[in-house]
């Protein structure tokens, strides 16, 4: 398979799976595994992509920022709360992420990792989805700062590779009695410092990954950035409509299946 087309393929992947509650890391590592490339010629490219998945929240929720943007420099209290929600929801990965970078990093290239992950996070989505009652949506201003700050360590457990950030924050925020919508949502801004935050400090460790010392071409980055921003602008509000109405055990299921096709396979192979 060509670069191009390999690139173009694995920024589909990352649009698809970094919204939604089944890990885009974790695909990505899989596919990689399955596929025989080595990670690390393709680190510079999963960072950049990702960033195209984050352009997607910016572009899709960009009336929702600029309003609160707005609101922060005439001290609105919505705005204050929205912006303090997101902060508070960010720090405990930003320092965690920060004591636990080489363990992560470990784990990164260990498959095995991923796809036991991928069934473990598929069995704790379906017993939260039969458990928990279907609450109202408040919107993430209406959040209280403990309900924050309990996502935000829920998202901690995203460092796990196969975990799913969005998994993770989203699971944490239904078993604090937020509502799918909400949820989501919150899922989804909190990604956006989470992420820049990653892939700052990544290219801060390694300065290389920016300075083109890389087997993967700029030019196929951009396709990969480009696939993963379209996709994930569908994929976005696609899933807010969707889980809104059906909730997540499809998604659940899906782990739970691919999980254990993937272990199936890292033990034959």
């Amino acid at each position: 398979m060509s670069l191009t087309l390999t690139a173009i393929l694995l920024g589909i992947l990352e649009g698809l799976t970094e919204f939604l509650p089944v890990s885009s890391t974790g695909h990505l590592i899989l596919a990689q595994a399955f596929f025989g490339y080595d990670p690390a010629q393709w680190r510079q490219f999963n960072i950049v992509i990702q960033l195209g998945a984050i352009l997607a929240v910016v572009v899709t929720y960009w009336k929702t920022f600029w309003k609160m943007g707005m609101g922060l420099l005439r001290l609105e209290p919505e705005a204050l709360r929205f912006v303090r929600n997101i902060l508070l929801g960010f720090l405990p990965a930003a320092v965690i992420g920060l004591l636990a970078k080489d363990a992560i990093d470990v784990m990164l290239g260990t498959p095995m990792v991923v796809a036991v992950a991928l069934v473990i996070g598929g069995i704790a989505i379906l017993a939260l989805e039969r458990t928990i009652p279907v609450r109202e949506d408040v919107g993430v201003a209406g959040l209280s700062w403990k309900t924050a700050i309990a996502v935000g360590f829920a998202q901690c457990l995203a460092m796990i590779p196969g975990t799913s950030r969005s998994a993770a924050t989203i699971l944490g925020a239904l078993a604090m009695g937020v509502g799918r919508k909400t949820a989501a949502e919150f899922s989804f801004f909190l990604a956006v410092p989470t992420m820049l935050g990653a892939a700052t400090v990544k290219i801060l460790d390694e300065p290389a990954l920016l300075a083109g010392e890389a087997t993967v071409g700029w030019g196929e980055i951009a396709l990969g950035f480009l696939a993963a921003f379209l996709v994930a602008l569908v994929v976005i509000r696609a899933f807010v409509a969707y889980v809104s109405r059906h909730g997540f055990a499809p998604f659940a299921w899906y782990r739970i299946v691919l999980g254990l096709g993937a272990i199936a396979w890292l033990t034959l192979d």
